[in-house]
């Protein structure tokens, strides 16, 4: 029987990789009261060091940027210090290791926010829902719209996001541009009501995210960088009006960027077949959206959701 394509070496715009399986961002909310890792951190992540490439759990860029109790950051020495114990752990095991920059935007509650501040959005839109708190689900609360003047603030929490992962012995970012968080929330145009140069028209609204990917490239330059998106996902009350120009039109700023991957969250189109489907069945009914994609993006793309060992070797 022959061996399985995913079981076989792949070149990552010069990173060796033992494998073509990606271990997935998956959020774990164990870290410390510092959101620093902590020991668990490392045992966890150095077990899974034979994937070909780690992807750590979404990891926000400030204190404005976490959503959840628990969920580690990448803006102290503390956290710098943690995740470099993790780095260097996966390392010993041949592993290799991509840190994911993450800002929730309205995903959150006051109660993680520095004196009690309301969270933060493109617009004042409040998401259905409940939150996971320190004191149980918690209903969401209207964010407060980010004013045009502090996006440059939102650009260097990424920044400075990327240089700290570099500190802390990453091979590499990626940016969280998807699931419904504050990118994504950008992106959108049922999240983003603005009326200024980040709102409105497809152009303005890829505005954000595309900076940071220029902001975060020029730091580790592309190779190094990779882009998570999740067109279709309507998780954390999301949605587009037309999501195949929107994706299509940030994939395309994306591919100019020099990024060395996207990584693409497949949730089907209505009336698509379902992730369950028989693999001929999935294939057949992805929308042309992800076919658009493929065609725009030259580099590396990842993809996600629904496979498994046969559909990955497909």
């Amino acid at each position: 029987m022959p061996a399985s394509s995913l079981m076989t070496g792949y070149n990552l715009a010069g990173l060796p990789l033992a494998n073509r399986i990606v271990m997935a961002p998956m959020t774990r909310s164990r870290a410390g009261a510092d959101c620093a890792p902590v020991d668990l951190h490392v045992t966890y992540y150095s077990q899974r060091a034979s994937a070909g490439l780690i992807l750590t759990e979404a990891t926000q860029v400030s204190s404005q940027g976490t959503g959840y109790p628990g969920t580690p950051g990448i803006y102290s020495d503390a956290q710098i210090a943690g995740w470099r114990k993790v780095t260097d752990a996966v390392h010993r095991e041949g592993g290799r290791i991509y840190l994911q920059l993450w800002h929730v935007g309205r995903i959150s509650h006051p109660s993680v926010q520095i004196d009690g501040a309301q969270p933060v959005a493109p617009s004042a839109i409040k998401p259905d829902g409940q939150v996971m708190t320190s004191n149980g689900m918690q209903d969401f609360v209207v964010p407060r719209a980010l004013e045009t003047d502090e996006l440059a603030g939102i650009v260097e929490q990424f920044r400075l996001g990327a240089v700290n992962a570099g500190e802390a012995g990453f091979d590499g970012v990626e940016i969280h541009g998807g699931n419904g968080y504050l990118l994504d929330q950008f992106t959108r145009d049922g999240a983003n009501h603005r009326t200024d140069s980040y709102g409105g028209s497809v152009a303005n609204r890829i505005r954000l995210p595309l900076e940071i990917a220029e902001a975060v490239v020029g730091v580790w330059g592309g190779d190094r960088v990779g882009y998570r998106i999740s067109p279709y996902q309507p998780y954390n009350t999301m949605s587009d009006s037309d999501p195949e120009l929107t994706f299509a039109a940030l994939t395309t700023g994306l591919e100019l960027t020099g990024l060395g991957y996207l990584h693409v969250v497949e949730v089907s189109a209505p009336g698509a077949a379902p992730p369950d489907a028989s693999a001929a069945d999935f294939l057949a009914a992805r929308h042309g959206l992800y076919t658009r994609i493929r065609k725009i993006f030259t580099r590396t793309l990842i993809v996600n959701s629904g496979y498994d060992r046969a559909r990955g070797d497909g």
